[in-house]
């Protein structure tokens, strides 16, 4: 009779920290090219075109901003999730879905190393 594992293994929390470290310095890039190109569009003037372009160009202007403005937050919820994670790591509870108690599937934990629910919990409530 095999015991159901209750928790990751140091090393196998080691080796999730790293992806984790990996995805945390790639969005933190992502998410300041985000605030760059917005700050590079409030710079980016109208001025020398002509009322009808003008007018579409501040139109098309304003939905790149409310998109910048809705990936940057986006990006920082994700950013807070994988910080998150690492916090799950540090106190040996990674990987443990926060409904069912059981383990996290590894495939489940590499493709989302923030997922909080197993692909059960996550069934359970849609």
């Amino acid at each position: 009779m095999s015991e159901e594992k209750l928790r990751y293994s140091d090393e196998e929390l080691e080796e999730f920290k790293t992806i984790i470290l990996d995805k945390i310095e790639k969005a933190e890039n992502d998410l300041t090219m985000l605030k760059e190109a917005f700050v590079n569009d409030l710079n980016n003037g109208t001025d020398d075109t002509s009322p009808t372009f003008k007018a579409f160009e501040e139109g098309s202007e304003t939905m790149s901003k409310e998109s910048n403005a809705q990936l940057a937050a986006r990006q920082e919820k994700f950013l807070r999730d994988l910080r998150n994670a690492l916090i799950r790591i540090e106190n040996k509870t990674y990987g443990i879905c926060r409904i069912t108690g059981k383990l996290i599937s590894k495939e489940r934990l590499k493709a989302v190393p923030h997922a909080t629910l197993s692909i059960e919990a996550k069934n359970m409530q849609q």
